[in-house]
């Protein structure tokens, strides 16, 4: 890889890292804008690629912002090139929103012993997409509809089922909700004590990222979680992003306002971006990771797990 390739994405890192910085500065936690839009409950999902397939990991994170700041009820997006592909066009005059690609690539090297050694090089790729909204002369089936609405109980009875298949082992009491890696248990209050059903779900699906962590399941190292500010910030992180993408699987609002023991990771956040303008499409990548696994854990016939 050339200089010029490893300065374009350093670029692009500390570009996309700039924007969510700012947002978190102003307040707001870029991730939750979908579910700010008004009428949004129950209609939010990952956005999808031309052939349904939902994204996933950072470009979840920059799809939902870009189509909240433009106002486009679809989830769905695509190429230039896809769009002519279908017989239609994007329509003159409009930008696109940037997506990423990260991969490996291996390359043989020698050492200094003379002997020839393969390396594995990461690699960021940027391209553009179109909001379906953006495009004309799309068939007939890329009309967009609004998904209709789940009925309350199912959506519950849905996600209640979702966390049963998982196996943790989910105690009640108290007031606190966290997840306990010593004893492998997440402790949440009793459901009567949330406002609603969705907040109960949304709060189990962020303690359920943080008990993928484990070193028996993802082995996400959670040893330095009480000692050091960072790391702890960093954990939160992940378990704020995969408990957004489980709600969007599962049709179920998050939290908007953030937790009252969680609304000091704000500053937290913003240190830990600034200082490393990777650590979003990591957290993004871990959180991915665990509702993955989280989806895999549903027995044959009922997973409904994004595509990587």
């Amino acid at each position: 890889m050339s200089r010029k390739d490893d300065g374009q994405r350093a670029d692009l890192y500390t570009r996309i890292t700039d924007k969510i910085i700012e947002d978190l500065s102003n307040g707001v936690r870029p991730w939750m804008k979908p579910w700010n839009a008004a009428n949004a409950n129950g209609r939010i999902t990952r956005p999808l690629r031309h052939n349904g397939k939902p994204y996933s990991g950072m470009n979840v994170l920059l799809l939902w912002s870009e189509g909240t700041a433009r106002g486009y009820g679809s989830p769905m997006w695509m190429t230039f090139k896809q769009a002519l592909e279908l017989g239609a066009a994007v329509r003159k005059g409009e930008t696109g929103a940037t997506v990423v690609f990260a991969s490996r690539f291996t390359k043989s090297e020698t050492d200094g012993n003379g002997d020839e050694v393969e390396r594995e090089i990461p690699f960021l790729k940027a391209y553009t997409v179109f909001n379906i909204e953006q495009i004309g002369g799309l068939p007939e089936q890329f009309d967009h509809r609004p998904a209709p609405f789940l009925d309350p109980v199912e959506r519950i009875e849905h996600a209640d089922r979702f966390f049963r298949n998982t196996g943790a082992v989910i105690r009640h009491g108290g007031n606190q909700a966290f997840f306990a890696p010593a004893a492998d248990l997440i402790q949440m209050p009793h459901f009567e004590s949330f406002r609603d059903a969705e907040s109960y779900y949304a709060t189990l699906s962020h303690e359920a990222t943080h008990w993928v962590g484990a070193s028996h399941r993802l082995n996400r190292d959670l040893s330095r979680y009480h000692k050091e500010r960072s790391d702890r910030a960093r954990e939160e992180l992940i378990a704020e992003l995969g408990s957004c993408f489980l709600c969007a699987d599962l049709g179920i609002a998050p939290e908007l306002e953030p937790r009252p023991d969680h609304a000091s990771y704000l500053q937290s956040w913003l240190s830990v971006l600034a200082g490393d303008k990777r650590a979003i499409f990591q957290a993004a990548a871990h959180a991915q990771r665990a509702v993955a696994y989280l989806h895999d854990l549903q027995p044959v016939g009922q997973q409904d797990r994004p595509a990587a």
